[in-house]
């Protein structure tokens, strides 16, 4: 029997960033043992289980829209959005399981019921969920990943925007937030390559957040620092 691949014919997806800090405190070890299952949207992981499923995203949301979030990193914004949009549904994906931690813990002190967590690669989402079943998607400062050789690890890459474009429905919107200059640079020149539309009419619509923004604490650490974040919107063709 050879080695197994991966449906992308290659044998394994390098990951490229961290799935764990130093420590976890106590009571994060018992949100991801007690909690996290309870959140799952089901069998995602590939080499857990290759026989997956597409996600029915009725069953877990019923017949509300779904929107998803690329790496919420300590989930403040997709607690944000969740508690203020309950009729709608929204995956998140993180990898890095002390982020996954804190939202469970967000999770437990809040009334929000209507999402659901992958605690890894967004790669593997995109495996599962059905072809246009997104209305809207957040990309919220991503890792930089600074140095030049190692922009290919970038998510505005066609690795990501490929099966991202596939699962947003038409119409859908795509919200980019970043301090980086050259990430902006670089969804500005390969996100409209894989359909979408730039939305920006004027400079207002990228230097200032949208309306229903809520700063996380990584921008507020850009802002003391003085970097200065820029907010995209595109449009799924």
């Amino acid at each position: 029997m050879g080695q197994q691949k991966h449906p992308s014919g290659a044998p394994w997806r390098n990951f490229y960033g961290r799935f764990k800090g130093k420590h976890l405190k106590k009571s994060q070890e018992a949100y991801l043992d007690e909690d996290l299952a309870a959140w799952s949207p089901g069998a995602v992981d590939w080499d857990v289980n290759p026989e997956r499923k597409p996600i029915d995203l009725k069953a877990l949301f019923g017949e509300r829209d779904v929107w998803l979030e690329v790496g919420f990193g300590g989930g403040e914004h997709m607690i944000h959005q969740a508690a203020e949009n309950p009729d709608v549904g929204i995956v998140g994906c993180e990898p890095y399981i002390n982020g996954v931690a804190k939202l469970l813990g967000q999770l437990r002190d809040s009334d929000v019921e209507n999402v659901a967590i992958h605690p890894g690669d967004v790669r593997d989402m995109f495996d599962v969920l059905p072809e246009a079943s997104i209305a809207r998607a957040f990309l919220l400062y991503p890792d930089p990943w600074p140095k030049k050789r190692h922009h290919r690890r970038r998510f505005v890459t066609p690795e990501h925007l490929e099966p991202l474009a596939r699962v947003l429905k038409p119409g859908a919107i795509f919200r980019v937030a970043t301090d980086i200059p050259d990430y902006v640079r670089q969804t500005m020149i390969e996100v409209p390559r894989h359909g979408f539309t730039w939305l920006a009419e004027g400079p207002r619509d990228w230097r200032e957040p949208w309306s229903d923004w809520m700063s996380t604490r990584y921008e507020q650490k850009a802002l003391r620092e003085g970097r200065v974040p820029h907010y995209m919107t595109f449009r799924r063709d």
